[in-house]
């Protein structure tokens, strides 16, 4: 059983009077709150990053650097700015490891629907792919239409850790399905990637549209989902570079300290 609400005993809404007499109803705030309970359930956000909000995101944690602090930044006002300002446009979050990408794509997540009425879902790139993969098993009933369905039509959705699985064919033509598909809708989409976002200066196209990679130099996005997607990225999203010190790492010395 749950405590009567105070302002409206559970009706879910409130009677309001102007200062001139007259009455009128609205959504109480114990009705929002459980929408937006409701919605953040809906999105499939882990346990593991449920605590992640914009404001619970600490800045010094991860070195106080000059661009962790303006991604901080950039995604609270992205928040305030959805969804007239942002307009479709989405966020990608390009980094090390451990410097709060995922922190800050949930809290984006969350923020969205406990403050702008939206509604989103969490995937973890890695493990979409796999459900993918396993929908042409005969055994299994769901078919790939159907486990990609939700995220072609959330209205704002959280892809975690893009270009984390081995680029193949098969996996640039599925990466180039969901964000065309939510391109063209004009969906929003956030995104979190370990991977730099441009090729280093000096290298050349190679004939198969992607950049020719040197042993000597670390993979880019381009290389894990094709760079043509990559450049179909660039429209869809702004570019948030996060650099800091590793979070993880950070909490592991201090546990042994």
């Amino acid at each position: 059983m749950t405590e009567d609400c105070e302002f409206c005993g559970n009706s879910g809404q409130r009677l309001i009077e102007r200062e001139d007499g007259t009455r009128f109803v609205r959504d109480c705030v114990c009705r929002v709150q459980r929408r937006a309970a409701r919605m953040l359930n809906q999105a499939k956000i882990p346990r593991r990053y449920e605590h992640c909000s914009l404001d619970e995101f600490d800045v010094r944690f991860h070195g106080a650097t000059r661009s962790i602090g303006s991604a901080h930044m950039r995604a609270r006002k992205f928040v305030d700015g959805y969804p007239i300002e942002t307009a479709g446009t989405g966020i990608i979050l390009t980094g090390s490891i451990g410097v709060g990408k995922t922190h800050l794509a949930v809290g984006i997540l969350q923020a969205l629907v406990t403050e702008r009425g939206a509604t989103g879902l969490f995937c973890d790139y890695r493990e979409l792919l796999k459900q993918v993969q396993n929908s042409y098993n005969q055994r299994v009933q769901a078919t790939e239409l159907e486990i990609l369905k939700p995220v072609f039509e959330a209205e704002v959705l959280v892809l975690d850790e893009l270009g984390a699985s081995k680029p193949t064919d098969w996996v640039w033509d599925t990466v180039a399905h969901i964000l065309n598909t939510r391109y063209n809708d004009r969906r929003t989409t956030i995104i979190t990637t370990n991977y730099a976002n441009h090729p280093p200066l000096g290298t050349e196209l190679a004939p198969s549209g992607n950049y020719a990679r040197p042993a000597v130099r670390e993979e880019t996005l381009g290389d894990r989902i094709g760079e043509r997607m990559r450049s179909r990225l660039q429209e869809m999203c702004v570019v948030v570079e996060m650099h800091g010190e590793d979070f993880r790492q950070k909490v592991k010395r201090a546990s042994f300290a």
